[in-house]
C-alpha cells in the first residue's frame, strides 16, 4: 500500500495541499536551523517544498520510483532515495533533522522511532507533520461521510493526536510537543472528486467501488451547492534527541 500513489503521482502533485509556513517555523523555533534533513516518506515533495527552505542538505526517502521520478524533478537539489527507510543506511554525517511529512503511518510502527532516534545527530530534532481533512460544514460532513461509508463501512479514522502519543510511547524522545494550525479552503467540486482519488482508502477500492464513491459524491456535493468547504487541521509534532 506505500506504493499505492505511484499510480496517480502528477495528479497527487496537483491536488495534494501543501504546508503552511507555520509548520517551517515551528520546526526552526523548536530545534534551530538544523546541520542537514532527512526526509521519510518525500512522495512528490509536498513536504519538501517547506523543508529545503532551510538551505541545507537533504536528502528525501521514497519507495515509490514513480513518486520520487516527480520529486526530482521538482527539487534537482535534493539527494532522492528510492528506497524504504527500514532498508535504508543513515549517513556518516548525521542530519539535525529528521522530517515525515504525512507519511510516518507507513513506517513499521515497531522501528519507526527508534530508527528516526538513530539517524539523527545528538540534540536533534524529528519532525512529524500531516494533514487531517475534515469539513467546515456539517451538512458536507455528514452527507460525504455517509456517501463513503455506503461503499465502505469499515473505514476508520486515526485519532486526532496519534502521532504524538505513538512519539511519546516509544520512550526514546525527550520534550514532545505538538503543535497545531487549521486552515478552511474552498474546493469546486471537480477539485474535490479529483483529490478523492489520491486518499488510500479509495485506492485500495476495486474500480467498481470507486465509481460507486465518485458517483455518489458528484451527486451530494451538486446538493449543497458545488462546492466543499474544508477543514484542513495540520498538526506538528517535534520531540529532542537528547
Amino acid at each position: 500500500m506505500a506504493q499505492v500513489f505511484g499510480e496517480v503521482a502528477a495528479l497527487y502533485d496537483d491536488v495534494r495541499p501543501g504546508y503552511p509556513d507555520e509548520v517551517r517555523r515551528g520546526i526552526l523555533d523548536y530545534g534551530g536551523p538544523p546541520d542537514g534533513i532527512v526526509e521519510l516518506g518525500a512522495g512528490t515533495g509536498k513536504g519538501t517544498e517547506l523543508l529545503v527552505g532551510f538551505d541545507t542538505w537533504l536528502t528525501a526517502l521514497e519507495p515509490d520510483p514513480r513518486m520520487a521520478a516527480v520529486l526530482r524533478t521538482k527539487f534537482p537539489q535534493v539527494d532522492v532515495v528510492v528506497a524504504p527507510f527500514e532498508q535504508w543506511s543513515p549517513p556518516e554525517r548525521r542530519p539535525e533533522l529528521v522530517a515525515c511529512a504525512l507519511a510516518w503511518h507507513w513506517m513499521d510502527a515497531a522501528t519507526r522511532n527508534r530508527r528516526a532516534f538513530d539517524t539523527l545527530a545528538p540534540g536533534g530534532t524529528l519532525a512529524v507533520f500531516g494533514h487531517k481533512y475534515a469539513y467546515a460544514d456539517p451538512v458536507q460532513d455528514r452527507a460525504i461521510g455517509d456517501v463513503l461509508r455506503s461503499v465502505d463501512p469499515t473505514v476508520v479514522e486515526r485519532a486526532d493526536h496519534w502521532v504524538r502519543d505513538d512519539v511519546v510511547a516509544s520512550g526514546v524522545w525527550s520534550d514532545v510537543v505538538e503543535r497545531c494550525f487549521t486552515s478552511y479552503p474552498v474546493l469546486p467540486k471537480q477539485r474535490y472528486l479529483e483529490l478523492m482519488q489520491t486518499f488510500a482508502p479509495f485506492r485500495r477500492h476495486t474500480a467498481d467501488e470507486q465509481r460507486r464513491t465518485l458517483e455518489g459524491l458528484d451527486a451530494a456535493i451538486d446538493g449543497f451547492g458545488g462546492t466543499v468547504h474544508l477543514k484542513l487541521m495540520t498538526s506538528l509534532v517535534l520531540a529532542r534527541r537528547s
